[in-house]
């Protein structure tokens, strides 16, 4: 086999290199720039006669070129021209037209023939009067963590936060003694404008700390005649509360483009609308006490709408076991209106819940001949026929809940109350009798 020698090939690197090098073209210094707008030359031929190919040229240059990258700095980029087309007052206007037309269809789930509590509520503030003297604790909040809050960490401002609940759980209060029932009223109406001004100062921790304070009064039946009263009172923030809440979840579904429907699912809603919900019924959640947690929860039931499709449905009867842990037989039924109120308001058709509150109701009546309530009358001095009508207005509440809409073996006796599913006409008649009986004989400008 031949072998032949092997030799490198010498090469010219030099030539190489400017042979494969591009073109260079002269350019004076100023005539480009990367960033410089580009400029367009148009030119146009004119033919002028048939016969020569003489014509005429013309060239202009148009107008520079928008670049869509250095536009986004002066905001003529397509999202900041189209935000800036979109008129705040006329989405503002829109979004106010929603809520209005949402809560008109809101309080028209139950039709026109459903008695509202607010024709109940003057009727029990002028019957459930007293001449005793009142108490009420008044939340005294420190001052601290108000100002400079713009600047502060988000980790600071949550540490802050929890600083100022546990600030009020350890007692920042303050307890007003013998109080006339019309300072009563006004110092519940405080309160209650004490919640809008701390709502509209973004304070919302304070307006929590308020609810919180006056739901702890509905514990309270040191005057035990004047409870129905005080419930009407104190159910009048919860529904300021509630109300706030809502709209401000609902305002955050709300964008430039798009206002959330009248009837929306949970899918319309927004990860901060439902991150916000949340944490308020995290923060709800954290409550020590039965029934100020009871009372808060209860008032922003119909923000579950944000989260789940059975939020609702579920929440109900969990509230209903809750009751159960309170005590106080006057409390309770009380705490079980109020239930089927804003029950009735998001959801009538779950007749399933009200039933139970009823049957509830009929097992813990009886604790009104135990030694705790009597001992209660005996230190008051309340006789058990005056003691009686304070139940009617949370009963009367009850019944019309349940008998709206009602199936015909609802109102019938055709199982006895403890073998059926539902109460019927003629129990209720008998448990009651006394009661109404009582109750009319009450004189509406006589303190029990």
């Amino acid at each position: 086999m031949a072998v032949f020698p092997w030799h490198s090939r010498n090469r010219n690197y030099k030539a190489e290199f400017a042979s494969c090098r591009l073109e260079a073209v002269p350019l004076e210094f100023g005539d480009y720039h990367p960033l410089k707008p580009i400029t367009v030359t148009e030119s146009k031929t004119k033919k002028v006669n048939r016969k020569g190919s003489t014509s005429s040229t013309s060239s202009s240059s148009s107008s520079s070129m928008v670049d869509p990258l250095s536009s986004v700095l002066d905001g003529t980029d397509p999202l900041s021209m189209f935000a800036a087309t979109a008129d705040p007052v006329a989405l503002a206007a829109a979004t106010d037209s929603s809520r209005r037309k949402r809560d008109r269809d809101d309080n028209s789930v139950v039709g026109s023939d459903f008695e509202p509590w607010a024709n109940k509520r003057g009727e029990i503030l002028a019957r459930y009067t007293t001449t005793e003297k009142l108490s009420i604790n008044l939340f005294m909040g420190s001052e601290k963590g108000k100002a400079g809050t713009a600047t502060l960490a988000m980790s600071e401002k949550v540490r802050t936060r929890l600083e100022e609940l546990d600030d009020f759980e350890e007692g920042s209060q303050k307890e007003l003694l013998n109080l006339t029932q019309q300072d009563y009223v006004n110092r519940i109406e405080e309160l209650n404008q004490s919640l809008k001004d701390a709502w509209a100062s973004d304070q919302k921790v304070k307006a929590l700390k308020i609810v919180i304070q006056c739901s702890k009064l509905l514990s309270d039946t040191s005057v035990i005649q004047f409870y129905p009263s005080k419930f009407v009172l104190i159910t009048d923030i919860l529904d300021t509360f509630g109300k706030l809440v809502y709209e401000r979840i609902f305002s955050m579904c709300v964008d430039n483009r798009s206002v959330l429907p009248d009837h929306f699912s949970p899918e319309n809603a927004n990860d901060t609308a439902k991150e916000t919900c949340l944490n308020w019924f995290f923060k709800i959640a954290s409550i020590r006490e039965l029934i100020p947690r009871f009372y808060v929860e209860a008032s922003i039931l119909k923000c579950n709408k944000f989260l789940s499709k059975t939020g609702i449905s579920e929440c109900l009867p969990r509230l209903t076991c809750m009751i159960r842990g309170i005590g106080d037989p006057l409390v309770s039924v009380y705490a079980r209106a109020y239930l089927c109120r804003v029950g009735m308001e998001v959801a009538p058709h779950l007749k399933e819940t009200l039933n139970k509150n009823f049957f509830d109701f009929l097992l813990t009546f009886k604790q009104i001949h135990g030694d705790t309530v009597q001992n209660q009358l005996v230190v008051q001095g309340v006789e058990l026929p005056s003691y009686l009508p304070l139940y009617p207005p949370a009963m009367d509440w009850i019944f019309q809940c349940i008998s709206y809409h009602a199936p015909e073996v609802t109102l019938q006796c055709d199982a006895h109350l403890l073998y059926g599913n539902s109460p019927c006409t003629l129990c209720l008649f008998m448990l009651m009798g006394p009661l109404h009986n009582s109750y009319s004989n009450v004189s509406a400008s006589q303190p029990l």
